[in-house]
Protein backbone atom coordinates (compact mmCIF):
# COMPACT_ATOMS: atom_id res chain seq x y z
CA UNK A 1 0.00 0.00 0.00
CA UNK A 2 1.33 3.42 -0.87
CA UNK A 3 1.89 6.01 1.82
CA UNK A 4 -0.30 9.08 1.47
CA UNK A 5 1.13 11.29 4.21
CA UNK A 6 4.37 13.04 3.20
CA UNK A 7 5.84 13.39 6.69
CA UNK A 8 5.51 10.56 9.18
CA UNK A 9 6.26 10.87 12.86
CA UNK A 10 8.54 8.43 14.64
CA UNK A 11 7.49 4.83 15.23
CA UNK A 12 7.39 3.92 18.93
CA UNK A 13 6.48 0.27 18.38
CA UNK A 14 9.77 -1.03 19.78
CA UNK A 15 8.72 -0.07 23.32
CA UNK A 16 6.40 -3.10 23.39
CA UNK A 17 9.24 -5.57 22.89
CA UNK A 18 9.64 -6.21 26.61
CA UNK A 19 6.10 -7.64 26.83
CA UNK A 20 7.28 -11.19 26.21
CA UNK A 21 4.21 -13.16 27.30
CA UNK A 22 0.68 -12.00 27.91
CA UNK A 23 -3.05 -12.57 27.84
CA UNK A 24 -5.71 -10.82 25.80
CA UNK A 25 -9.18 -10.89 27.36
CA UNK A 26 -12.45 -9.64 25.86
CA UNK A 27 -15.10 -8.83 28.47
CA UNK A 28 -18.84 -8.30 28.85
CA UNK A 29 -20.27 -6.33 31.73
CA UNK A 30 -22.51 -7.99 34.28
CA UNK A 31 -26.13 -7.91 33.03
CA UNK A 32 -28.10 -5.23 34.85
CA UNK A 33 -25.06 -3.06 35.59
CA UNK A 34 -25.40 0.32 33.81
CA UNK A 35 -22.63 1.13 31.37
CA UNK A 36 -21.50 4.16 33.38
CA UNK A 37 -21.22 2.09 36.57
CA UNK A 38 -19.40 -0.70 34.77
CA UNK A 39 -16.88 1.68 33.17
CA UNK A 40 -16.23 3.51 36.44
CA UNK A 41 -15.79 0.29 38.43
CA UNK A 42 -13.52 -1.31 35.86
CA UNK A 43 -11.37 1.83 35.62
CA UNK A 44 -11.28 3.01 39.22
CA UNK A 45 -11.86 -0.06 41.40
CA UNK A 46 -10.80 -3.16 39.49
CA UNK A 47 -7.98 -1.44 37.58
CA UNK A 48 -5.96 -0.17 40.55
CA UNK A 49 -6.45 -3.50 42.34
CA UNK A 50 -4.96 -5.39 39.40
CA UNK A 51 -2.14 -2.86 39.10
CA UNK A 52 -0.85 -3.65 42.60
CA UNK A 53 -0.30 -7.37 42.00
CA UNK A 54 3.31 -8.60 41.74
CA UNK A 55 4.92 -9.53 38.44
CA UNK A 56 2.71 -7.36 36.26
CA UNK A 57 4.64 -5.66 33.46
CA UNK A 58 1.86 -4.14 31.34
CA UNK A 59 -1.83 -3.55 31.85
CA UNK A 60 -4.17 -1.61 29.59
CA UNK A 61 -7.97 -1.54 29.30
CA UNK A 62 -9.75 -0.90 26.01
CA UNK A 63 -13.38 0.17 26.40
CA UNK A 64 -15.65 -0.63 23.43
CA UNK A 65 -18.86 0.90 22.10
CA UNK A 66 -21.87 -1.40 21.81
CA UNK A 67 -23.85 1.23 19.91
CA UNK A 68 -21.40 2.21 17.17
CA UNK A 69 -20.67 -0.86 15.08
CA UNK A 70 -21.81 -0.01 11.54
CA UNK A 71 -19.30 0.33 8.69
CA UNK A 72 -16.28 -0.28 10.87
CA UNK A 73 -14.68 -2.94 8.65
CA UNK A 74 -15.67 -4.16 5.17
CA UNK A 75 -16.71 -7.79 5.60
CA UNK A 76 -15.19 -9.89 2.80
CA UNK A 77 -17.61 -11.89 0.70
CA UNK A 78 -18.18 -15.33 2.17
CA UNK A 79 -16.94 -14.43 5.67
CA UNK A 80 -19.49 -14.74 8.47
CA UNK A 81 -20.06 -11.97 10.98
CA UNK A 82 -19.33 -12.65 14.66
CA UNK A 83 -22.41 -11.23 16.33
CA UNK A 84 -21.26 -11.03 19.94
CA UNK A 85 -21.49 -7.74 21.88
CA UNK A 86 -18.46 -6.80 23.96
CA UNK A 87 -17.81 -3.96 26.38
CA UNK A 88 -14.05 -4.03 26.14
CA UNK A 89 -10.82 -5.98 26.25
CA UNK A 90 -7.72 -6.00 28.39
CA UNK A 91 -4.05 -6.72 27.72
CA UNK A 92 -2.05 -8.05 30.65
CA UNK A 93 1.63 -8.58 29.91
CA UNK A 94 4.77 -9.78 31.63
CA UNK A 95 8.54 -9.55 31.09
CA UNK A 96 8.87 -13.33 31.45
CA UNK A 97 7.13 -16.52 32.57
CA UNK A 98 8.40 -16.18 36.16
CA UNK A 99 6.69 -12.80 36.52
CA UNK A 100 3.54 -14.25 35.02
CA UNK A 101 3.70 -17.05 37.60
CA UNK A 102 4.06 -14.55 40.45
CA UNK A 103 1.02 -12.69 39.17
CA UNK A 104 -0.92 -15.93 38.90
CA UNK A 105 -0.21 -16.87 42.51
CA UNK A 106 -1.52 -13.50 43.70
CA UNK A 107 -4.45 -13.30 41.28
CA UNK A 108 -7.25 -14.93 43.36
CA UNK A 109 -7.75 -11.58 45.11
CA UNK A 110 -8.30 -10.01 41.68
CA UNK A 111 -10.47 -12.74 40.21
CA UNK A 112 -12.72 -12.64 43.25
CA UNK A 113 -13.57 -9.07 42.26
CA UNK A 114 -14.80 -10.02 38.78
CA UNK A 115 -18.27 -11.01 40.02
CA UNK A 116 -18.93 -7.34 40.81
CA UNK A 117 -18.52 -6.11 37.26
CA UNK A 118 -18.13 -8.87 34.62
CA UNK A 119 -20.78 -11.24 33.32
CA UNK A 120 -18.37 -12.96 30.93
CA UNK A 121 -14.72 -12.88 30.02
CA UNK A 122 -12.10 -15.13 28.49
CA UNK A 123 -8.31 -14.95 28.75
CA UNK A 124 -6.52 -15.92 25.53
CA UNK A 125 -2.90 -16.88 26.20
CA UNK A 126 0.02 -15.60 24.13
CA UNK A 127 3.12 -17.42 25.44
CA UNK A 128 5.38 -15.49 23.06
CA UNK A 129 3.59 -12.17 23.36
CA UNK A 130 2.10 -10.08 20.57
CA UNK A 131 3.65 -7.97 17.83
CA UNK A 132 3.40 -4.22 17.30
CA UNK A 133 3.95 -3.46 13.61
CA UNK A 134 3.66 0.31 13.96
CA UNK A 135 2.80 2.79 16.72
CA UNK A 136 3.01 6.49 15.95
CA UNK A 137 1.42 7.53 19.27
CA UNK A 138 4.00 9.38 21.29
CA UNK A 139 2.12 8.88 24.56
CA UNK A 140 3.13 5.50 26.00
CA UNK A 141 0.48 5.57 28.73
CA UNK A 142 -2.77 6.90 27.23
CA UNK A 143 -5.59 7.33 29.72
CA UNK A 144 -8.95 8.68 28.63
CA UNK A 145 -11.14 8.96 25.55
CA UNK A 146 -9.39 7.43 22.58
CA UNK A 147 -7.59 10.01 20.45
CA UNK A 148 -7.56 7.64 17.48
CA UNK A 149 -10.27 5.97 15.47
CA UNK A 150 -9.20 2.57 16.80
CA UNK A 151 -10.67 -0.85 16.07
CA UNK A 152 -10.14 -4.30 17.50
CA UNK A 153 -10.74 -6.68 14.60
CA UNK A 154 -11.50 -10.29 15.58
CA UNK A 155 -10.61 -12.90 12.96
CA UNK A 156 -11.65 -16.54 13.47
CA UNK A 157 -9.50 -18.93 11.48
CA UNK A 158 -7.60 -22.18 11.69
CA UNK A 159 -4.62 -20.79 13.67
CA UNK A 160 -2.46 -23.27 11.75
CA UNK A 161 0.93 -22.31 10.33
CA UNK A 162 -0.58 -21.05 7.07
CA UNK A 163 -3.03 -18.80 8.92
CA UNK A 164 -0.33 -17.40 11.17
CA UNK A 165 1.93 -16.71 8.21
CA UNK A 166 -0.90 -14.95 6.36
CA UNK A 167 -1.93 -12.93 9.43
CA UNK A 168 1.59 -11.59 9.86
CA UNK A 169 1.91 -10.65 6.19
CA UNK A 170 -1.58 -9.09 6.20
CA UNK A 171 -0.73 -6.99 9.23
CA UNK A 172 2.57 -5.89 7.68
CA UNK A 173 0.77 -4.87 4.48
CA UNK A 174 -1.74 -2.73 6.36
CA UNK A 175 0.92 -1.22 8.64
CA UNK A 176 2.92 -0.04 5.61
CA UNK A 177 0.21 2.49 4.77
CA UNK A 178 0.87 5.92 6.28
CA UNK A 179 -2.77 6.28 7.31
CA UNK A 180 -2.38 3.41 9.77
CA UNK A 181 -1.05 5.01 12.97
CA UNK A 182 -1.21 1.93 15.18
CA UNK A 183 -1.25 -1.76 14.39
CA UNK A 184 -0.73 -4.51 16.92
CA UNK A 185 -1.44 -8.18 16.23
CA UNK A 186 -2.40 -10.84 18.77
CA UNK A 187 -2.34 -14.48 17.65
CA UNK A 188 -3.05 -16.46 20.84
CA UNK A 189 -3.33 -20.16 21.43
CA UNK A 190 -6.79 -21.65 20.78
CA UNK A 191 -9.11 -21.24 23.75
CA UNK A 192 -9.85 -24.46 25.64
CA UNK A 193 -13.38 -24.59 27.02
CA UNK A 194 -12.39 -27.67 29.04
CA UNK A 195 -9.83 -25.55 30.90
CA UNK A 196 -11.32 -22.03 30.86
CA UNK A 197 -9.28 -19.03 31.91
CA UNK A 198 -9.06 -16.92 33.99
CA UNK A 199 -9.98 -19.04 37.04
CA UNK A 200 -12.64 -16.63 38.28
CA UNK A 201 -16.29 -17.25 39.25
CA UNK A 202 -17.84 -15.82 36.05
CA UNK A 203 -18.78 -17.42 32.74
CA UNK A 204 -15.80 -18.12 30.46
CA UNK A 205 -17.40 -20.34 27.81
CA UNK A 206 -16.24 -19.27 24.35
CA UNK A 207 -18.48 -19.79 21.32
CA UNK A 208 -17.23 -21.86 18.41
CA UNK A 209 -16.53 -18.93 16.10
CA UNK A 210 -14.16 -17.35 18.65
CA UNK A 211 -12.22 -20.38 19.89
CA UNK A 212 -9.45 -19.91 17.32
CA UNK A 213 -9.06 -16.17 17.25
CA UNK A 214 -6.56 -13.60 16.05
CA UNK A 215 -7.09 -9.98 17.05
CA UNK A 216 -5.75 -6.95 15.22
CA UNK A 217 -5.69 -3.54 16.89
CA UNK A 218 -5.64 -0.91 14.15
CA UNK A 219 -5.85 2.85 14.56
CA UNK A 220 -6.42 5.79 12.20
CA UNK A 221 -6.50 9.53 12.72
CA UNK A 222 -10.24 9.82 11.99
CA UNK A 223 -13.19 7.71 10.77
CA UNK A 224 -12.88 9.52 7.43
CA UNK A 225 -9.27 8.44 7.08
CA UNK A 226 -10.29 4.87 7.84
CA UNK A 227 -13.07 4.87 5.22
CA UNK A 228 -10.73 6.30 2.60
CA UNK A 229 -8.25 3.55 3.46
CA UNK A 230 -10.89 0.82 3.10
CA UNK A 231 -12.15 2.25 -0.19
CA UNK A 232 -8.69 2.21 -1.75
CA UNK A 233 -7.69 -0.36 -4.34
CA UNK A 234 -4.81 -1.66 -2.23
CA UNK A 235 -7.03 -2.63 0.71
CA UNK A 236 -9.67 -4.08 -1.60
CA UNK A 237 -6.98 -6.29 -3.08
CA UNK A 238 -6.54 -7.97 0.31
CA UNK A 239 -10.17 -9.04 0.67
CA UNK A 240 -9.86 -12.20 -1.43
CA UNK A 241 -7.09 -13.51 0.83
CA UNK A 242 -9.01 -12.42 3.91
CA UNK A 243 -11.86 -14.63 2.72
CA UNK A 244 -9.47 -17.54 2.15
CA UNK A 245 -8.12 -17.50 5.70
CA UNK A 246 -10.86 -15.99 7.88
CA UNK A 247 -14.08 -17.84 8.59
CA UNK A 248 -15.78 -15.23 10.74
CA UNK A 249 -14.99 -11.66 11.72
CA UNK A 250 -16.08 -8.78 13.96
CA UNK A 251 -14.86 -5.23 14.49
CA UNK A 252 -15.23 -3.28 17.74
CA UNK A 253 -14.79 0.47 18.10
CA UNK A 254 -12.58 1.57 20.99
CA UNK A 255 -13.95 4.53 22.94
CA UNK A 256 -11.34 4.73 25.71
CA UNK A 257 -7.79 3.52 26.39
CA UNK A 258 -6.61 3.37 30.00
CA UNK A 259 -3.05 2.34 30.85
CA UNK A 260 -2.45 1.18 34.42
CA UNK A 261 1.01 -0.43 34.24
CA UNK A 262 3.82 0.15 31.74
CA UNK A 263 7.36 -1.26 32.01
CA UNK A 264 6.44 -2.97 35.31
CA UNK A 265 5.61 0.39 36.91
CA UNK A 266 2.10 1.49 37.86
CA UNK A 267 1.01 4.69 36.15
CA UNK A 268 -0.88 7.44 37.95
CA UNK A 269 -4.05 5.64 36.82
CA UNK A 270 -2.73 2.43 38.35
CA UNK A 271 -1.93 4.11 41.64
CA UNK A 272 -4.85 6.49 41.97
CA UNK A 273 -7.57 5.38 39.57
CA UNK A 274 -8.11 6.30 35.93
CA UNK A 275 -10.45 9.26 36.44
CA UNK A 276 -8.28 10.76 39.18
CA UNK A 277 -5.31 10.50 36.82
CA UNK A 278 -7.32 12.35 34.14
CA UNK A 279 -8.10 15.16 36.60
CA UNK A 280 -4.44 15.43 37.63
CA UNK A 281 -3.44 15.72 33.96
CA UNK A 282 -6.16 18.25 33.09
CA UNK A 283 -5.27 20.53 36.00
CA UNK A 284 -1.53 20.17 35.49
CA UNK A 285 -1.07 19.08 39.11
CA UNK A 286 2.59 18.11 38.79
CA UNK A 287 2.98 17.89 42.56
CA UNK A 288 1.01 14.63 42.42
CA UNK A 289 3.74 13.13 40.23
CA UNK A 290 6.52 13.78 42.74
CA UNK A 291 8.08 10.72 44.43
CA UNK A 292 7.13 11.93 47.91
CA UNK A 293 3.48 11.88 46.83
CA UNK A 294 3.41 8.75 44.65
CA UNK A 295 5.21 6.81 47.39
CA UNK A 296 2.19 7.34 49.63
CA UNK A 297 0.14 5.24 47.20
CA UNK A 298 2.72 2.52 46.67
CA UNK A 299 2.41 -0.72 48.58
CA UNK A 300 5.24 -1.25 51.06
Amino acid sequence: MSQTTPHLGPDFGARDANIRCQTYSPVQRLPGVPLETFAAYWRDVHGPLCSRLPGLGYYVQFHFSRENFANLWPLPKGVARIDFPLDGAVEIGFPDADDMGAFGLASPILFGDEINVFGWDAAFFLPNGSRTFVDRQEDAIPNGPDKLHRLHVYMHGSLDAAFKDWAGKFAATLAADARVLKLRLHVPEPFDNANPQPPSPVDHHVRDDMLKLAVMEIGFETPLTARQFFEGDAFKATQEEQALHVKAMAAYLVTGVHTFVRDSTPTTAGLRGSRVAEIIERTGATNHLQPQVTSLFTRR
